[in-house]
């Protein structure tokens, strides 16, 4: 927990015991269904926790918004984030049943209240949300279109898509032939594992 502490030194010691809790439901989970490799899972918190965070780094997200978490897998970033802004209401989706039931079951044992979670394609999704976070699920020209329509007509100050990625994007940002702003998160972690990890943002249109 000194890593979240050292980069999130406003965590309040109710939200610090909500990360260990999470972590705990999170190990107990993947025993059974393989959420994460085995070599992620001991670096759990770098890995999947403060990547997660990396998206609050570039973003506050305002009280009462809307965010929504596509192909969530285990409740990635979307659980760690809704344990940070617990005034922000968090719908994560994946199309893998039992991911979701995961999902659903941790945010139940956390008592997140502010998180709902449904088996369902992003294209699928109906309801409009300010933000719309996801981890590397597919390349930036496949994703945008599926999201594309998902933003309320006057989100919130900084609406779009916050998607976490990794490597050399500039090839992939031009394919998509979208406006991006990247951000690297190894300007806030000096982990070696951040080095090229990059959170993109997608103004909402």
């Amino acid at each position: 927990m000194n890593l979240l502490q050292h980069h999130f030194p406003q965590l309040t010691p109710q939200q610090l015991e909500l990360f260990k809790q999470f972590e705990a439901e999170f190990r107990a989970t993947n025993e059974a269904i393989n959420l994460v490799s085995r070599p992620d899972m001991e670096n759990f918190t770098e890995r999947h926790v403060l990547h997660s965070l990396g998206i609050a780094k570039v973003v506050q997200f305002p009280k009462g918004s809307a965010v929504l978490d596509v192909g969530t897998g285990g409740g990635l970033p979307g659980l760690p984030l809704a344990i940070l802004f617990p005034e922000v209401h968090f719908h994560l989706v994946d199309s893998i049943g039992k991911k979701i039931r995961a999902v659903q079951f941790m945010a139940a044992a956390l008592g997140l209240n502010n998180v709902t979670a449904e088996q369902t394609r992003a294209e699928q999704v109906r309801a409009k949300y300010d933000f719309v976070v996801s981890r590397a699920v597919a390349r930036l020209a496949t994703f945008h279109p599926w999201i594309a329509h998902r933003f309320k007509p006057q989100g919130a100050p900084g609406a779009g898509l916050y998607y976490l990625k990794g490597g050399d994007l500039t090839e992939e940002i031009a394919e998509s032939g979208l406006k991006a702003r990247v951000t690297n998160l190894s300007d806030f972690y000096p982990e070696e594992f951040f080095e090229t990890k990059k959170v993109v943002f997608v103004p909402a249109k």
